[in-house]
């Protein structure tokens, strides 16, 4: 015969199973929003690292010529889409837009990188390269954090 004094109760109540819901929904509402401006940081630093990369590989390429041919001059775009030319391995992507297409734009002295109304931001194309003056930015239409000017 059952009682209920006597026997051990097994597994959780109703309200437990729900309190333990509820702590779970409120960790989870604190940790995403923090995981998306880890995703963001991580993306501008790994622009901002393939930046700087590029432009080395570029600056050198300068020098380099310079010293080998005697006269300076900036790695045309066809070299610097050929893997072992100006870089040793082929262009990275672009993290904004998953590119590595470069296209041939034109920079003005005196202005900031970003593109000119006459060079069209999309993204279709991961990076921008002015030959004539050696310039080397990124290229994509990511609102509010403003990658094409660096």
């Amino acid at each position: 015969m059952y009682n209920p004094r006597t026997s051990i109760a097994r597994g959780f109540t109703l309200i437990e199973l729900i309190a333990v819901i509820v702590v779970l929904a409120i960790l989870s509402a604190v940790a995403i929003p923090r995981y998306f401006d880890y995703a963001a940081s991580a993306r501008s630093a790994s622009t901002s690292a393939i930046l700087g990369s590029v432009r080395t590989a570029i600056a050198n390429f300068y020098a380099n010529s310079g010293v080998s041919g005697g006269t300076l001059a900036f790695p045309t775009l066809v070299q610097l889409q050929t893997p072992g030319t100006v870089m040793t391995d082929p262009m990275p992507v672009n993290p904004y837009n998953n590119s590595s297409l470069i296209t041939a734009s034109t920079w003005t002295p005196g202005t900031p990188l970003a593109p000119s109304p006459a060079q069209t931001v999309s993204g279709t194309n991961g990076w921008n390269y002015d030959a004539a003056a050696g310039r080397f930015w990124a290229n994509s239409n990511t609102t509010g954090v403003g990658e094409n000017a660096w």
